[in-house]
């Protein structure tokens, strides 16, 4: 049964990004120790993420982070979500955003969807073939679909690291209440993996 994952790593102060984020700094001033525990983690942090990309079926993210990915440098065939350069086929991506961009350099992978985040959800679902849909950020969108009540779970990645500034995952005003079941922890050197199940009201 396809479920809808908001999953990003996240410093111990609540940020997803350091500050002064843009196109060829991508996670900001400071912010690629978000994930170390990607590049630089240990047998039990690549458990973790090989799990993930195997159970990714669809993943949602928004017109920000998708401007860094696909400017020079950014993601390709061999580098970027759950890429392999091994011949798999990489899961589709769904792009949240007002309008698709003129001339992408990523290739039809990527689907662009200009009636919200809701409408890109659902999207992701009839494609992920029982799967999960990952929604992987940037931050403003994670919270979008929390907030919206569309997450199934919440997993987070919770970095060695007090950023100070940046991207915050939850806003600094007054927004919906989330609750949650802790499911699953993982702790590494690195981070601290969170799974939460979101209880929904009935």
């Amino acid at each position: 049964m396809t479920r809808v994952v908001v999953e990003i790593s996240m410093s111990l102060d609540g940020y997803v990004t350091g500050p002064n984020v843009g196109i060829g700094n991508g996670l900001g001033d400071g912010g690629m120790a978000l994930h170390d525990w990607v590049f630089h983690g240990n047998a039990d942090d690549q458990v973790v993420l090989d799990a993930g990309f195997e159970n990714t079926g669809a993943v949602v993210q928004g017109r920000n982070l998708f401007d860094i990915i696909d400017a020079p440098g950014g993601w390709s065939d061999e580098l970027g979500y759950g890429a392999k350069p091994t011949g798999e086929v990489n899961p589709p991506v769904f792009v949240v955003t007002h309008s698709a961009p003129d001339s992408p350099r990523l290739g039809d992978r990527f689907h662009y969807v200009t009636d919200g985040v809701q409408s890109a959800v659902e999207q992701a679902r009839a494609v992920a073939n029982g799967k999960d849909v990952v929604v992987m950020g940037g931050g403003q969108i994670c919270h979008q679909v929390l907030a919206a009540g569309l997450a199934d779970v919440l997993r987070l990645h919770v970095a060695t690291v007090v950023l100070g500034d940046g991207t915050r995952l939850f806003p600094a005003e007054p927004s919906e209440a989330v609750r949650l079941e802790l499911a699953e922890s993982v702790s590494t050197p690195t981070a601290q993996h969170l799974t939460y199940n979101i209880v929904k009201e009935k």
